[in-house]
């Protein structure tokens, strides 16, 4: 199996409701993403996949997080945050934990591949992605000593 690695950073805020300490109150993560994909093969290019279709494919996707406060839907919190600010990413799915921000972004892109969506750039160059290309995992970081990180089960 070939493996590549990608990674971003995002300035992410976000405030866990549910946390009984500091955390339920907004702060903010210098947030290193990194996206694993893998393939069986390479392709005509001898690559797992262009790190430009990642750019593309991710870049406006992660964008939303970047200098935004994550936050979940059931938060007492939301509709006043909502009358003063659209930088905001709301989570059906629970608070916005690292690890739930990790599956987010592992599901954006593993629908990305699996739509076989090819991405161009703004000169026109056009990218695209085999379809048996597959995320193998997303990692977040929250902080210099810790992650968190999502992956399908084999199988």
């Amino acid at each position: 199996m070939y493996r590549i690695c990608k990674a971003f950073t995002v300035e992410s805020g976000h405030m866990l409701s549910k946390h009984v300490e500091r955390c339920k109150y907004p702060h903010g993560h210098t947030r290193r993403i990194e996206l694993v994909l893998s393939a069986p093969t390479l392709d005509e290019n001898d690559m797992v996949c262009d790190f430009k279709w990642i750019n593309l494919a991710i870049g406006e996707y992660l964008d939303r997080f970047d200098h935004a406060l994550c936050i979940s839907a059931a938060d007492p919190n939301l509709a006043a945050l909502q009358s003063v600010d659209n930088r905001l990413v709301i989570f059906d799915e629970g608070d916005p934990t690292t690890e739930l921000i990790a599956k987010r972004i592992f599901d954006h892109l593993s629908e990305r591949i699996r739509a076989a969506e090819p991405v161009t750039t703004p000169d026109g160059v056009t990218y695209g992605i085999r379809t048996e290309v597959r995320v193998e995992r997303v990692r977040v970081g929250e902080t210099p000593t810790s992650w968190a990180e999502y992956a399908e089960p084999a199988g």
